[in-house]
This record gives structure tokens, sequence and C-alpha cells, in this order.
């Protein structure tokens, strides 16, 4: 299976062989393009009004929201880096905004990887992109969360994109070669 290897956090292995085989297909396929993903009803407003008050501005974790468990709204441009393609993955590459991340309440918007299953799923890669186009080698390590969802919980595939709130930690799943397959991890409360 895979080595959580340097996690903030300690979670068992993956135990369903349908995610194992989705992130195997994204370490090879990539997780995604650097395509926008798409906004949520309303938030394209709040979008344009936050790039006129900065271009370059990451969110970060607000005391206050995060103690209070307040859902924070995310995109995967939030949680993007810079990184070389080929370059190794290391924790020191995440900037401060991000790694502030770790631990919080977000929502985020993508679509949930194509498995097997259809129904019920407890465990899925959400990705920024939905594949139809420029999908392919050369996808960055932040375009991709593993969702898991909370005990009790599950959700239907959709080919629409979806939202997904839930817990965001920065979590390195590695594969059996070596390689990072995933940075991103999201306990899972609710896929809208």
């Amino acid at each position: 299976m895979f080595a959580n290897s340097q996690s903030k956090r300690s979670s068992a292995a993956l135990p369903e062989m349908a995610l194992s085989v989705v992130l195997l297909s994204v370490a090879v396929a990539g997780c995604g393009d650097p395509s926008p993903t798409p906004p949520a009803p309303g938030e394209a407003a709040s979008q344009q009004q936050g790039a006129a008050e900065s271009p370059d501005a990451q969110p970060q974790a607000t005391p206050a929201a995060a103690a209070t468990g307040r859902l924070q709204d995310l995109s995967f441009d939030d949680v993007k880096f810079e990184m070389e393609k080929g370059d190794p993955f290391s924790q020191d590459l995440l900037p401060p905004p991000v790694a502030s991340l770790d631990g919080t309440r977000i929502r985020i918007r993508g679509y949930i990887l194509p498995s097997f299953q259809q129904e019920g799923i407890t465990q899925f890669v959400l990705v920024r992109d939905n594949m139809e186009c420029c999908f392919g080698p050369g996808a960055a390590l932040y375009d991709c969360i593993v969702v898991r969802m909370l005990p009790g919980r599950s959700t239907n595939f959709s080919v629409r994109p979806v939202a997904v709130s839930g817990t965001f930690h920065v979590e390195e799943l590695i594969g059996p070669d070596g390689k990072h397959l995933a940075i991103y991890s999201l306990d899972g409360e609710e896929v809208e």
C-alpha cells in the first residue's frame, strides 16, 4: 500500500483498493492541470474583489476561523506553491500561508476523480480539473486532495464540480516507488 512518511498526523494505511488504484493513476497521469477551479455560486464576485486587493495574496488561517472551527472557502489556487517539475517535495517548499491551513476547516471545489465505485464512496481523490482537457503528466502535487469521509458519511460520484467541506491536512502520501502521490488530505464532512 502506501507509506505515510513525514506526516504531521498519523494515519492508517489506505484500506480501500479502489483508492490505491486511483492514486496510482494520479501518479502516472498527474493530479490535474493548472487551469482555475470553477468558482462556487456567488464566489466569483468575492474572488474579483480579493484579486483587486492583492493578486498574489494567499489565504491564511485566521485565529478566529481556527478557534471557532468556521469554514474557510478556498480554491486549488490557494494551496499551490512554487515547485519545479520533477523536483522532490519537501515541506520546506510550502509557503507559510499554506502550511498554516493544516488542521483548519475548509470548503473547496473540484471534481471527484472517477473510480470503480459510483455510490457510497467513503474515500476519493478531489482534483482541480475534470480531465476533459489538458490532463496529463506535468500536473502538480497541489492539484489533488485525498478525501476520507468521516465515519458514517459517504458521497456518490458526479461528473459535475462538487464542494467538499472538512478538515484540511498537509499529509504526504508516498507510493511504493518512494515518490509522492499526494501531499494534501481532507477529513470529509460533506460533499455538495
